[in-house]
């Protein structure tokens, strides 16, 4: 009884539509493709033009903390332009299938208003965030990630118990299906890890990562507290260790 009950509400979610999640990820799409970090349009030339090009793409539309925390006016709306913007193409990837794997259920969970203004406004912080550890920084930020981070803290909230397919580096790289509430804080936990060994230099934002998990994590807390999550079975839903 209690199967086919949660067979039918898991049927129902799969069902229902996700536009803001799917229209998010169209527009990153999008967005990627006729900038210059795709390498793709002739636009922006090749040789020598096309990195200075990103470059400027990147400085222009990302997140500059020096310059954001300066209060330069042309910066205040980069938290939230930043979020549409990523460095290539495993960036982009990455980050839109981990939207795509929790982004769905999240999104029919709090309602597609909700979900949209929770996405940008957790994004932003996190960014925000970010810019506030290291306010000296003269480096850009740009990505999804501290968005999508926060969309996974809302899940593991949400759906504590949704079994998710794992990639485990020590079982080398065999496929794991374990619970959000074993998976998602192992995710985190490695985002901890590298926060506190990032060195100076280009690479992944890990504090940007943690800051929009935890943003995401609480918003869902506070926004669903006293009501009564349902955990679908096993096939609900499936990703991969890393965004």
């Amino acid at each position: 009884m209690i199967r086919d009950w949660s067979t039918a509400f898991a049927a129902a979610v799969r069902s229902r539509p996700a536009p803001v999640t799917h229209g998010l990820t169209a527009l990153c799409v999008l967005l990627f493709l006729i900038g210059p970090a795709s390498g793709l349009n002739p636009l922006y030339g090749t040789g020598e033009d096309l990195p200075a090009a990103q470059r400027a793409c990147f400085r222009r539309w990302g997140v500059v903390p020096a310059e954001l925390l300066a209060g330069d006016p042309d910066a205040l709306v980069t938290p939230l332009t930043a979020l549409f913007v990523h460095g290539g193409w495993l960036h982009l990837l990455g980050n839109l299938l981990f939207l795509q794997v929790f982004g769905v259920m999240t999104e029919q969970r709090m309602g597609s208003v909700r979900f949209a203004l929770f996405y940008l406004g957790c994004g932003s912080l996190a960014l925000v965030g970010y810019a506030l550890a290291d306010p000296s920084s003269g480096q850009s930020l740009v990505g999804a990630s501290g968005a999508v981070s926060a969309v996974l803290g809302a899940f593991l909230q949400l759906f504590p118990r949704a079994r998710v397919t794992s990639l485990l580096p020590f079982l080398f790289f065999l496929p794991v299906r374990l619970p959000a509430w074993v998976v998602l804080p192992f995710w985190a936990a490695l985002q901890w890890l590298g926060a506190e060994r990032a060195g100076e230099g280009p690479g992944v934002a890990y504090l940007a990562h943690l800051v929009g998990f935890g943003l995401g994590f609480a918003a869902a807390r506070t926004a669903f507290r006293g009501t009564t999550t349902v955990n679908p079975p096993a096939t609900a839903t499936q990703g991969e260790n890393q965004p």
